[in-house]
């Protein structure tokens, strides 16, 4: 799913933040880099992972969207994970035939840096077809249910909920564009262990916007999933993707296959 439009300007003076924010961008990768290596020396690693599959082949307002998504998660060890994104999908053209494919995907790694702070450093990189399109962030996550004085809260909701702060975006937008994703999954254990409810919301700031566009999108999943066998599931995604400006709400349902090891 496209989460920006695309804008192709780039003034001397973003060219200049750009070469500032890269040369920060390598400090704190090297820094990451750098403090997970000596982590790994002195804490054994613990390791798990999950790949999963979505069809949808029925979406109700648009079928210029992604009709199929692989997610990608693992434990690294050492406070370090990995989560990534993927979708597919297709412009139709007037005849109703497939005109062009579309793909976006985002890269993320993340660092526990401490075990007493709720918190970790994140670095996202986005990906997606046509040019001057991709961008990538720096910033911080707070894991709300890891957090000392909301923990009960969340463990009665069987909820998890994080906020993750993209404060330094490089990419060819003003170099002040910054965004807020929320992250959640809810279980239901009183009626079993099949039902669950997933998803994320994207809040985008400070972007240059053509006239006509809300001043802070939204780009938001919501997916609520049922194990009907083995690892199969029937999943119905509630969708809303405000750069749309034409069915900004979709709904779509398919199914999901999901590894784990």
């Amino acid at each position: 799913m496209m989460r920006c439009v695309e804008i192709d300007r780039v003034s001397a003076s973003q060219k200049g933040f750009f070469a500032r924010a890269g040369a920060r961008a390598i400090c704190l990768l090297g820094m990451l880099c750098g403090l997970s290596v000596a982590a790994h020396a002195a804490e054994p690693a613990k390791r798990s992972a999950f790949l999963d599959f979505n069809y949808y082949p029925y979406m109700s307002a648009t079928e210029n969207d992604n009709f199929l998504t692989i997610n990608a998660g693992a434990k690294l060890g050492n406070g370090l994970s990995y989560f990534s994104l993927n979708n597919f999908g297709e412009v139709k053209g007037t005849n109703g035939l497939p005109d062009k494919s579309t793909f976006y995907s985002e890269q993320n790694l993340r660092w526990a840096f401490s075990k007493s702070l709720p918190l970790d450093l994140t670095a996202q990189l986005n990906f997606r077809n046509g040019e001057n399109n991709d961008r990538h962030r720096l910033g911080i996550r707070w894991r709300l249910n890891d957090t000392k004085q909301l923990s009960q809260f969340f463990k009665s909701l069987n909820l998890v909920y994080a906020l993750n702060f993209h404060l330094l975006q490089i990419d060819h937008e003003d170099p002040y564009v910054w965004q807020i994703e929320h992250a959640f999954m809810m279980k239901f254990p009183a009626l079993g262990d099949r039902l669950y409810l997933a998803g994320f919301i994207d809040h985008t700031f400070n972007q240059n916007l053509p006239d006509g566009f809300p001043a802070r999108p939204v780009v938001a999943e919501a997916q609520a999933g049922f194990r009907i066998a083995d690892q199969f599931h029937v999943v119905a995604e509630y969708r809303i993707n405000e750069y749309r400006r034409s069915d900004v709400d979709n709904l779509a349902i398919g199914l999901q296959y999901k590894f784990v090891w």
